[in-house]
């Protein structure tokens, strides 16, 4: 909670979810890398996959050859949609993006050659190849611009429109007949905190110690 708050503020935070309360010891169930759990007979396996954050972790639903991967996977607007076709970002937003752990953590899921991704934003996307390659892109692009940019005074400035320009390009190229206006529209908030992220990134790169404050935030 307190992480979340320091991303999008105590108001935001409040309505967005309201008030948050903790559930019993008793009914928590915690999970190790490669753990597998039935609900209802239905088999889950959970795969420890951080590189948005620390804690992240993905849940592979067996029976259905799908997994759900949080944040880990990116988010995909379905308004992008073309054709059935997913375009999907990297969502780097604060504390504890890690291009290397996420670039690892996208290519573990794509390495279980599943039929479907669920992600928390938003929903159920296929050709999962195809998006890991993308991702895994994008993810490495932005590092490396991010480290060439570490040193201005207007770093986060830089950093941000070179994400608008990539996302923009990368839109259009996907088919998306949307106007750029309403690209910005959809984009805006995820350009925010994603900078956000990646300069927290540069600041942990600094201070190493910083990185283990406290949980990431989404």
């Amino acid at each position: 909670m307190a992480a979340t708050i320091g991303v999008y503020g105590e108001a935001s935070f409040r309505r967005l979810y309201g008030e948050i309360v903790p559930i019993e010891p008793g009914r928590v169930v915690v999970t190790h890398d490669g753990q597998r759990l039935a609900l209802a007979g239905r088999p889950f396996e959970f795969l420890h996959t951080p590189g948005h954050a620390l804690h992240h972790q993905t849940i592979v639903d067996l029976e259905a050859r799908a997994v759900f991967t949080g944040d880990t996977f990116g988010i995909s607007y379905r308004e992008f949609d073309v054709d059935g076709r997913a375009f999907a970002i990297p969502t780097t937003t604060p504390t504890q993006f890690d291009p290397q752990q996420l670039v690892a953590s996208i290519r573990r899921i794509a390495a279980l050659r599943l039929e479907a991704v669920y992600m928390t934003h938003f929903s159920r996307a296929t050709d999962v190849p195809r998006l890991a390659e993308s991702l895994e892109r994008q993810v490495r692009e932005l590092a490396q611009f991010a480290l060439a940019q570490a040193d201005a005074d207007d770093a986060a400035a830089r950093i941000r429109a070179m994400l608008r320009q990539s996302w923009l390009e990368q839109a259009f190229a996907h088919g998306c007949t949307l106007a750029e206006a309403q690209v910005d529209a959809l984009l805006r908030a995820d350009l925010d905190l994603d900078t956000d992220g990646v300069m927290a990134w540069l600041g942990w790169r600094r201070a190493p110690a910083a990185r283990c404050a406290g949980p990431g935030g989404g």
